[in-house]
């Protein structure tokens, strides 16, 4: 089996590094705006509060990344959303704010990437007891871009861990998963190698 998967990454790295060759260059920054999805998942015990609860969080994604070379970017994203109680329909509003490195995958017209962010995130009194505060959050995952024009790339997908450190009673973390596409606009001189 061991033998069927090494043969099976080789033909895919083959397949690869033909459209790395013809690869463009990077723009030095990408504006990136998109629709995000946060699932958050809560495990409490404070009074007052169901012990465990579920939100769903809808709202508007925003990044920056300057693009240092072909593989490596500093990205700054900030996003806000609304997260709806799946059980008693009540709610808060939620503003992450993360920074970090992002490595990227180039070809032609698509490009992988994966992330490591962190920063904060501020939360509304529906999210928690004490009313607008802020607290650790960090995301690990990553997406794919493709490239429809010289300007434009359309992101599809972007899938990430989302752990925030929101109080609540018992471990303080929270595991959540957070979804976002849309599209970025490529500004700025080209990057080389």
């Amino acid at each position: 089996m061991r033998e069927f998967v090494a043969v099976g990454f080789l033909f895919a790295a083959l397949a690869w590094s033909q459209p790395i060759r013809a690869q463009q260059d990077p723009a030095m920054l990408e504006l990136y705006g998109g629709y995000e999805y946060v699932r958050i998942n809560v495990n409490t015990n404070v009074v007052g509060q169901q012990p465990s609860q579920t939100f769903n969080g809808n709202g508007g994604d925003g990044e920056l990344v300057y693009n240092v070379n072909r593989w490596l970017g500093a990205v700054g994203d900030l996003s806000g959303l609304w997260a709806t109680n799946s059980v008693t329909g009540g709610g808060g509003a939620a503003i992450p704010y993360l920074f970090g490195p992002r490595v990227n995958l180039r070809s032609k017209r698509a490009t992988l990437f994966v992330q490591v962010l962190v920063g904060g995130v501020a939360t509304s009194s529906g999210l928690e007891q004490l009313g607008w505060q802020s607290h650790f959050a960090m995301t690990a995952g990553g997406g794919i871009d493709f490239r429809v024009s010289e300007h434009f790339s359309l992101r599809p997908l972007q899938a990430e861990y989302f752990m925030t450190k929101i109080p609540d009673g018992l471990s303080n973390r929270q595991n959540n998963f957070r979804y976002s596409a849309g599209v970025s606009l490529l500004l700025g001189g080209k990057r080389g190698t």
